[in-house]
């Protein structure tokens, strides 16, 4: 499965933003999905996950409550809602794709998904 990621943007803190992940590919319905982001000097870290179902989700403990990670199967794309958005949200934001189809489980490690699209950037002013 290819990967886009797009709708980041420069945001005020306490804005908000969506963003889109379109996929190709007859496997992304049968994928978990994963949000990951890399601020500057800073490695890639862990933000939302959702299963191939859309029943399971997790999110990273920096992150509750202010995102909210989405998937619309039928049109091969995953949503990550992000609110009250803060500086420290500053980073490049990746979706990514499970390993496995039909994982039972929901990942938080990078080295569990591929797919990896370029990213899209979110830059929060303070």
């Amino acid at each position: 499965v290819q990967l886009q990621a797009f709708g980041g943007g420069l945001v005020q803190a306490r804005g908000s933003l969506r963003l889109s992940c379109a996929a190709s590919g007859r496997t992304f319905s049968s994928k978990n999905m994963g949000w990951f982001r890399q601020a500057p000097g800073k490695e890639r870290e862990f933000v939302a996950g959702i299963s191939w179902s859309g029943k399971t989700i997790v999110y990273a403990d920096s992150v509750k409550g202010v995102v909210t990670i989405s998937r619309d199967n039928a049109k091969n794309m995953v949503y990550l809602q992000m609110n009250n958005l803060k500086p420290e949200d500053t980073a490049l934001y990746y979706c990514a794709a499970d390993r496995i189809s039909y994982n039972g489980y929901v990942n938080r490690n990078d080295y569990d998904y591929i797919s990896w699209g370029q990213g899209t950037q979110i830059t929060v002013s303070s």
